[in-house]
């Protein structure tokens, strides 16, 4: 199991479905998870952030639902503050290989974000905002994951998707050295290798 971590706008979200892809494993974002319940359509209008024990139940779920369908997993977005950091560790640290943070400057963000042009990324404050938070939660995650062993590996977002996805790449390699990359669909068929799609 791999975890990718990223600021809004580092791309987490296109390198871990990419990834997935490559390798064959199990892409789980935690945003697309909530979202996918249609439990939680007025907390995320209103811009609020889902009870932290709901999304450990969530992400338990499909976290056990990959696995029982033979899926290694990479981790999008979770876990996102230090309660999430906590239960993590607690019940499937020895399963998580490493972590990866997709390092990109704040000034590239927030042209990566204007470009986006959802509501919630235009207010430069807001986004300043937002990155603050991130950072402080980061920071706590980081600690409680290094205590276990688990490292985080700062990995360059900058450049084009396939030279990001290049250097995620050789580092999946690194940190599970049976990692594959698959050539062929299993069983000459489709398989479904991210959450959501």
């Amino acid at each position: 199991m791999i975890i990718l971590f990223g600021l809004a706008g580092s791309g987490k979200g296109t390198q871990g479905k990419a990834l997935s892809e490559i390798f064959g494993w199990r892409w789980i974002s935690v945003g697309q998870v909530i979202r996918d319940t249609g439990e939680y359509t007025e907390i995320i209008n209103r811009g609020e952030l889902i009870n932290d024990d709901d999304v450990n139940r969530l992400m338990d779920a499909q976290i056990k639902k990959a696995e029982a369908e033979g899926f290694d997993v990479i981790l999008d977005g979770y876990p996102r503050d230090e309660y999430q950091a906590k239960w993590v560790v607690e019940n499937i640290a020895d399963k998580i290989d490493g972590a990866i943070f997709l390092d990109v400057p704040k000034d590239e963000l927030y042209e990566r974000l204007a470009l986006r042009g959802r509501d919630d990324d235009l207010s430069r404050e807001s986004v300043e905002r937002r990155f603050e938070i991130s950072e402080q939660n980061f920071y706590a995650i980081s600690n409680l994951l290094k205590a276990k062993d688990i490292d985080i590996i700062k990995v360059n977002g900058v450049g084009s998707v396939e030279e990001v996805t290049n250097r995620l790449v050789d580092v999946m390699k690194e940190i599970v050295p049976g990692a594959r990359v698959q050539t062929a669909d299993v069983n000459g068929g489709e398989i479904e290798r991210s959450y959501g799609e």
